[in-house]
């Protein structure tokens, strides 16, 4: 059933925010292509798991909870029972795992042609990591940007060796337009007494966003064949704001008839990852799969540096 608008206007894309996964995706061929979808048990997760393996991507389900994984792994199997799909632990708020989740696809040998960065949590109450860092922050961003990092070198060689064009997708949301006046707190991170739950959720948001320019901005120098872009899924029907009773209730009732579901919520993230029109973009801020306009903050290029330092700085004790 459509759950937002019918009417809602098609961008240069000729997609908007009523399409689906399906539909943007819709023609295209991945068969040959291995991409790792993060939170790929969750929300939007499942639907862009499923969506680029119906289109031929191998895809590695890196998840929190493996069981989980594995059923729905067995769930796409009985829809596509030609699909291929592994199944790999990740706690994205532990860098320890990451490291695991990293070595672990090494060992699988491989090629890496797209990344989605796609898990996260939301409006959580304050509460530290396992590397003692705002929950967050951790999970939203740190766990991401040293995945990526680690796993870099597998998608340069991918690309090098395809000359297929590799593509990172960091999903990131709307929020980040709810940061803290200063957008990234270098400096109080972990300061409890001067945390908002939702400010804290979009400053992750926007660390997405500045960690995606930043790489694009790398990339671009190394003459490397990847391309990095962030996006907003738009409003969606999941379990994000399980912290939050009445508004989840709200969004649960009347919400339901104009925010997306899951395949709408999943469309720009499969058409930033496989559609040919996104072909050498790299640096880009998408929704309803088009081009759109973040914050200034967002496109800050200091910003971004500054953060990729920060961000370098946590690692496993």
């Amino acid at each position: 059933m459509m759950k937002i608008w019918p009417f809602t206007r098609k961008g240069v894309s000729g997609f908007s925010a009523a399409s689906t996964a399906t539909q943007v995706t819709e023609g295209i061929d991945a068969n040959g292509l291995t991409a790792v979808v993060t939170g790929a048990t969750s929300g939007i997760g499942v639907e862009t798991t499923r969506t680029l393996t119906m289109r031929g991507v191998r895809v590695v389900l890196a998840v929190r909870n493996v069981d989980a994984g594995k059923n729905l792994k067995a769930k796409i199997l009985e829809e596509f029972p030609a699909a291929k799909l592994d199944v790999l632990e990740l706690d994205l708020s532990s860098l320890a795992s990451v490291e695991k989740f990293a070595s672990e696809y090494k060992s699988l040998g491989l090629p890496l042609n797209v990344l989605i960065n796609n898990a996260g949590i939301m409006a959580t109450p304050f509460q530290l990591s396992k590397d003692n860092i705002e929950l967050q922050f951790a999970t939203n961003h740190l766990g991401h940007f040293h995945l990526t990092n680690l796993l870099l070198d597998a998608m340069k060689k991918t690309a090098h060796e395809s000359n297929r064009e590799g593509r990172i997708v960091n999903v990131s949301s709307e929020a980040h337009r709810f940061t803290y006046s200063e957008g990234i707190r270098f400096d109080s991170i972990n300061d409890e007494s001067r945390y908002n739950r939702l400010q804290a959720y979009g400053q992750s948001k926007l660390a997405n966003i500045l960690h995606a320019n930043e790489l694009a901005r790398r990339l671009k120098q190394e003459g490397v064949r990847i391309t990095a872009n962030s996006l907003h899924p738009g409003s969606i029907t999941t379990n994000l704001l399980r912290h939050h009773n009445f508004i989840n209730g709200f969004i649960h009732t009347l919400g339901k008839l104009v925010l997306k579901d899951v395949s709408q919520g999943a469309a720009t993230s499969c058409y930033v990852a496989l559609h040919p029109q996104v072909e050498g973009l790299s640096g880009e801020y998408f929704m309803d799969s088009n081009i759109a306009e973040p914050t200034s903050q967002a496109k800050d290029v200091e910003l971004a540096k500054k953060l990729w330092d920060f961000s370098l700085k946590f690692r496993q004790a």
